[in-house]
Order: C-alpha cells, then sequence, then structure tokens
C-alpha cells in the first residue's frame, strides 16, 4: 500500500511543479495545449490538484501531524475538485476581449 501512496505523492509534486511552470512561463504539456485557453486557471488548477495528492501522501506517512479522518477526507476532496474545476474551466472560459481591440 505505501507504494501506491508514495507514486501519488510523486505524481502530486510533479503537478505541483508543472503547475508552477506554466504560471511563470505559460508553457504546458504538448498534449493539452490545444484545449487550453486560459494559463493561469490552469495552472492554478494543477497546483491545487497537486498540493491535495501530496498532502494525503505526506498525511499517510506521518511527516505531518496528524489529524481527524473527517478533516483529512473532505479538505484533500475540496482540494482536489477544487484543482479540477479550474483546469476545467481554462478549457471551457472563452478569453476575454477588450473593447480597443476589433
Amino acid at each position: 500500500m505505501a507504494w501506491v501512496v508514495g507514486t501519488g505523492g510523486f505524481l502530486g509534486l510533479l503537478a505541483i511543479a508543472l503547475g508552477i511552470v506554466t504560471l511563470r512561463t505559460g508553457w504546458i504539456l504538448p498534449t493539452a495545449r490545444r484545449h487550453v485557453i486560459r494559463h493561469k486557471l490552469h495552472g492554478l488548477g494543477a497546483l491545487l490538484t497537486g498540493a491535495s495528492a501530496l498532502l494525503q501522501s505526506l498525511l499517510y506517512f506521518h511527516i505531518l501531524p496528524s489529524v481527524s479522518w473527517n478533516v483529512r477526507f473532505f479538505g484533500g476532496n475540496a482540494l482536489l475538485f477544487a484543482g479540477l474545476t479550474l483546469i476545467a474551466l481554462s478549457q471551457l472560459l472563452p478569453l476575454r476581449r477588450n473593447a480597443d481591440q476589433n
């Protein structure tokens, strides 16, 4: 079971790194590049999704102080769903057009 949680923690670190790169440079993985319209929302969503996976693994290995099961479950799910919502919105929301640009 520990290798599953460890893999999730590694993927969480990877998602956090990709979120930081997206926020800093605007670069997105080539597989998602065609679909993403708003880069900052995608970066924030990747950060939240990665934080959810990383926090769950850190709590499992008792690196962070233990909290109740309810806080772990609902807090992790809130972070995950918020991140996935931001990633979906980054692909669905149209670009904002200024009135000056026609």
